[in-house]
C-alpha cells in the first residue's frame, strides 16, 4: 500500500487540486493507496474537502510543519510513505518512478520543483539559483518527499527541534540507508508566498536563516513567512 501524507492548515484553496491530483495519480498507477490529511489548527473548510476526497483526517493542534507529518506517517498504514504538501500537484510518473527507485535500492527521493504559474522576475531568478545548489546535493524538498515506511522510522522521522529545513535533515538521514534520488520529472507547486509578499520582506527572511543558522530554524517567530497563515485567492 502507498500512503499519501498531506500537511494542511487553512488550504480550503488549494487542497482540492493537490487531493484531486493525488488521487488520479494513485488510481493510474495501480497500487492499493491511503490519503491522510493532517490538519493542523484549520478554521476553514480543509476538513470538510478532505473526507470530500476519500481521505482520512488526522488532526493536531501543534502549527508545526516537521510534527504534522510525523503525525501523518504514524497513522498510515502503507509500506510506502509520499509526503505530498496541500499546494502541489502530482502525476501517475512521479509514483511510478518513485517506487522503481525504492526497488532499486534507494533509501527515499524527492523532485524538482516547478511553480504553478506566473511569479516575479526575481523569485524566479532566486529560485532558479537556489534549486541548482540544493538538488545538485541531492537533499529533498518538503513539497513532495518518499520513502519506505522502515527506512523513514530508522532515520528518526521528521527532526521536530526544527520549524523549517526539516526535509533537509531528513533527507541527510535517509542518505545513512541508501541513495537519496531527485526525479527528472519536476512537481507543480505553488508560488504563492513570493506573489503576496514583497520581495525584500522575503529575502529578509532568507537572509535570516542564512545567517542566523539552525537557531533560527527553531523558532516559529522567525519564520512567519511559513507560517503567517496568509492564503492567496485563486485567480489573484
Amino acid at each position: 500500500m502507498l500512503s499519501f501524507i498531506v500537511p494542511a492548515h487553512n488550504e480550503e484553496l488549494e487542497l482540492p487540486g493537490s487531493l484531486g491530483a493525488i488521487r488520479s495519480a494513485a488510481e493510474k498507477a495501480g497500487w492499493p493507496f491511503e490519503i491522510i490529511v493532517v490538519d493542523d489548527s484549520s478554521t476553514d473548510g480543509t476538513i470538510s474537502i478532505a473526507l470530500q476526497f476519500g481521505a482520512r483526517v488526522v488532526s493536531v493542534g501543534c502549527r508545526h510543519i516537521a510534527a504534522a507529518r510525523n503525525a501523518g506517517a504514524g497513522a498510515s498504514r502503507g509500506e510506502i510513505l509520499f509526503f505530498v504538501d496541500a499546494d502541489t500537484r502530482i502525476t501517475r510518473a512521479h509514483i511510478a518512478a518513485a517506487v522503481a527507485m525504492l526497488e532499486k535500492g534507494c533509501a527515499g527521493g524527492s523532485a524538482r520543483l516547478r511553480f504553478d504559474r506566473a511569479v516575479p522576475f526575481w523569485a524566479q531568478l532566486f529560485f532558479q539559483m537556489f534549486s541548482t545548489i540544493y538538488f545538485a546535493a541531492k537533499l529533498g524538498a518538503g513539497a513532495f518527499l518518499f520513502t519506505r515506511r522502515e527506512t523513514f522510522f530508522a532515520a528518526g522521522g521528521f527532526d521536530e527541534q526544527f520549524f523549517a529545513g526539516e526535509e533537509t535533515f531528513l533527507s541527510i538521514g535517509l542518505k545513512k540507508f541508501g541513495p537519496f534520488r531527485i526525479l527528472k520529472e519536476p512537481v507543480i507547486t505553488s508560488g504563492r508566498k513570493v506573489r503576496i509578499h514583497r520581495p525584500q520582506y522575503v529575502m529578509k527572511k532568507w537572509l535570516g536563516i542564512l545567517f542566523g543558522g539552525l537557531n533560527a530554524l527553531r523558532s516559529r517567530e522567525k519564520l512567519d513567512l511559513w507560517y503567517d497563515g496568509k492564503r492567496e485567492q485563486l485567480g489573484a
